[in-house]
Formats: C-alpha cells, sequence, structure tokens
C-alpha cells in the first residue's frame, strides 16, 4: 500500500472519530466561525470542530507547520479535501484570514509579519476585513484617495472605505493606501495593516435592502501604521492587492466543505432544488409544478454547471504548482456569480408567491431569509470586482488578447 493510500486511511479514521456529527450538515447562518471574539459562532460543536482542525494543522492544511499548518503536500492536500467532502464536513474556519490576508503573507509577507499573524489566524483568534474600496474608487480601485504619510517609524493615515464587510466583527484589517499621489494611480499605493482598535478607527454600519448591516464604512482620522505592518515594499501595494483578490476570486478554500461550489452557497435552499420542486408541488397554487418539463430542464442545467464548477476547481488545484492559480481565478467568480444568480431565478418559479415572503405567519422561516438573501444576492455580480472587470481580465490575462 502506498504512503498516500496510508494518509487516506489514516485521515478518514480521524475525521470518524473527531469531526461531530452536527459539523456534517449544512451550515446554517450565525453557526459559520469566521475567526476572533467579537462575532461568536452560535453552535458550540463549531468551537470543537475547530480547535480539534486547528491542532491537527488542518484549518489551513498546505501552510507551514511553523504557522499554524499541516504541511500537506498537492496530493495529501487533495486527499483531505476528499475525505472531508465524503462525510459533508463543514469548513472548521472561514473568513478573510484564512482565504485572502493567509494566503497572500505567505507570498509576500516578511518572516515577523508571517510569525505574528498566521498561527493566529490559523487558530481562528483573529477576525479581518478589507479596507479596499472607497466612495469614490470602487470597481476602479486604483482611483483609491486614502493616504498614508511617512512619518519616520510610522505612517499615518487618513481617509475613510467602504462596503468593508463585517469590519464590526473584525480585529485587524488589511488595507490599500496612497503613499505617492504624484506617481502613476497603480504604482503609489501601499499595502498596510493594522488593529481596528488603533485610535482614529470609526466604524459605522451601512443598513442594506435585506434588513441587515454585513457593510461598513470606515473612516481613518490619524491612525498611526507602524512600518513593521507594511507589507512587500512601499509603493508596490498594487502586485499585492490584485494576489490577494486572485486567493479571494477563486473560491478554493470552499472545497473543503460540504457546500463544495463556492462561498456564495449559502444562498442554498436547505435541500436540492429538485426537492425543493417536488415539495412545492403539493401545494394549490404550485400543484404539479415537478411535471413542468422547462423547470426541470432548468434544474438539470443549473446543477450540472455547478458540478462542472466544482469539478474544475478540484482539477485546477491538482494542475497547480501553488494553491491558487493566477487570472484563471477570474474565471470562477464570473460563472458561480452566474449559475448562482441563475439558481435564485429558479427558486423564486418553484416557490411562487412564497418567494416573496418579507414577514408574517404565513411564510416559513426559511422562506423569509431566502427572500432577503434573493435580494442581497444582486450584488454578487459587482462584489470582488464586477463582472465587466473580470471579463477583461480573462480576455487580457487568459486569452492574451490586446488591450
Amino acid at each position: 500500500m502506498s504512503t498516500l493510500d496510508d494518509f487516506r486511511l489514516e485521515t478518514r479514521d480521524w475525521l470518524k472519530q473527531n469531526c461531530p456529527p452536527s459539523m456534517q450538515t449544512r451550515m446554517v447562518s450565525g453557526e459559520d466561525l469566521g475567526g476572533g471574539r467579537k462575532r461568536m459562532g452560535t453552535k458550540p460543536d463549531a468551537y470543537v470542530w475547530l480547535e480539534r482542525m486547528a491542532e491537527k494543522g488542518w484549518t489551513a492544511p498546505t501552510w507551514p507547520k511553523a504557522y499554524g499548518g499541516a504541511d500537506l503536500v498537492k496530493d495529501e492536500f487533495l486527499v483531505l479535501l476528499e475525505e472531508l467532502q465524503a462525510i459533508n464536513a463543514r469548513p472548521p474556519l472561514g473568513g478573510m484570514g484564512m482565504t485572502m490576508i493567509g494566503p497572500t503573507l505567505l507570498e509576500y509577507g516578511t518572516d515577523d509579519q508571517k510569525q505574528r499573524h498566521l498561527p493566529a489566524i490559523a487558530r481562528g483568534e483573529i477576525a479581518w476585513c478589507q479596507g479596499y474600496s472607497e466612495p469614490g474608487a470602487g470597481s476602479d480601485l486604483a482611483s483609491l484617495q486614502t493616504k498614508a504619510e511617512d512619518k519616520g517609524d510610522f505612517y499615518l493615515v487618513n481617509g475613510s472605505k467602504i462596503w468593508t464587510s463585517g469590519a464590526m466583527h473584525a480585529d485587524w484589517m488589511f488595507c490599500l493606501v496612497r503613499t505617492d499621489p504624484q506617481a502613476p494611480k497603480h504604482e503609489g499605493i501601499s499595502f498596510l495593516l493594522f488593529s481596528m482598535d488603533s485610535p482614529g478607527v470609526t466604524i459605522k454600519p451601512i443598513l442594506l435592502l435585506n434588513g441587515h448591516s454585513p457593510f461598513c464604512q470606515t473612516f481613518f482620522d490619524n491612525v498611526e501604521v507602524p512600518k513593521i505592518d507594511l507589507v512587500h515594499k512601499v509603493n508596490q501595494g498594487w502586485t499585492v492587492a490584485k494576489r490577494l483578490l486572485q486567493h479571494e476570486r477563486s473560491g478554493l478554500a470552499s472545497l473543503a466543505s460540504a457546500d463544495t461550489a463556492g462561498p456564495l452557497q449559502r444562498i442554498k435552499p436547505s435541500v436540492s432544488l429538485a426537492e425543493l420542486a417536488k415539495h412545492y408541488s403539493n401545494t394549490k397554487e404550485n400543484a404539479n409544478k415537478i411535471d413542468d418539463a422547462v423547470l426541470r430542464d432548468e434544474i438539470i442545467r443549473n446543477e450540472m454547471l455547478k458540478k462542472a464548477y466544482t469539478l474544475t476547481q478540484a482539477r485546477t488545484v491538482a494542475e497547480s504548482e501553488i494553491n491558487t492559480p493566477g487570472a484563471a481565478t477570474s474565471i470562477f467568480k464570473y460563472v458561480e456569480a452566474g449559475y448562482v444568480k441563475e439558481q435564485l431565478e429558479i427558486q423564486n418559479r418553484i416557490r411562487g408567491t412564497q418567494a416573496f415572503g418579507w414577514e408574517g405567519d404565513m411564510f416559513t422561516e426559511e422562506e423569509i431569509s431566502m427572500c432577503r438573501l434573493n435580494l442581497e444576492a444582486k450584488s454578487i455580480s459587482i462584489a470582488g470586482g464586477s463582472n465587466e472587470i473580470q471579463l477583461n481580465i480573462i480576455a487580457k490575462r487568459v486569452l492574451g488578447l490586446p488591450d
């Protein structure tokens, strides 16, 4: 028996003994863990699962052991993913620390930055947020104006960021700032890290159409950032920022969970589309909906696209020399946004008028939740880089078309 076969059997046995049964079910809103202690998960078993996986180094399995990982090689990582998916295991830890800044620091961080931040991320002790977009710099991110002045041992940061996801729960922020206002806009940007408890940081939640406030506007008034928290080189932050976005868009972190089709899949119903159609076929309004040939075709096509997407992610990991590919991550982002939006429209047709329940006893808790998520999800083809931006990247960086 090969060493890889031994690893598979050992992994399977360990998961059988250590993964709580409640962690082998679909994730429910509020039960996920994103790190830190400002927003606690609602399920105690989630913390048991996190502690066990972190001790094993499997919250960040390909990271070096010195930084809280398990130093798994590619083939071992793929085996671990397969065994986690086989038992529908939930991810032990999510958040921007795991999926974005952690992998980026592995490539661009100093030894000191890696030692200070990565083990804490892998253990789920610190939650992170992203300081990219500004009121006047969204898709054209390089137009950002938040400035950082060199004050010797530190930078003095002034400005604001908007759509700062989870800022009210975050312990630290990774932030793009302008350090040379005279340089061409892509060349005068630097990448800083700082604590959200720093004097001068103010957070104001933004209430959305769905009634929630996952986003914030964040203000910086003379925030002092030590130079040891400059990532890479001064005025070369755009290089770091682009790489971080590739990690975000890849969705590869989601492969190690039961929700294998990407981070947007909390939008899914609690059952498959086919099961959902069967359920609503029992109502007077939607009688025999499961027999609708057009609807059945739409469900099958959407499920096929989702499966192809997941297989392509897995194949990309298998073929890549590093965990996250390059510009091809824009393909993942573009395709996922499209099929998730399509899935939501199919859900609406299945549910009929029950898809539009904001509140009231005539709607179930899931129907109300899905109605609000449907409203929130209209932004998925914009967030993380709009579809138009992704198509430009694919045209230039993947297909090699001229500017």
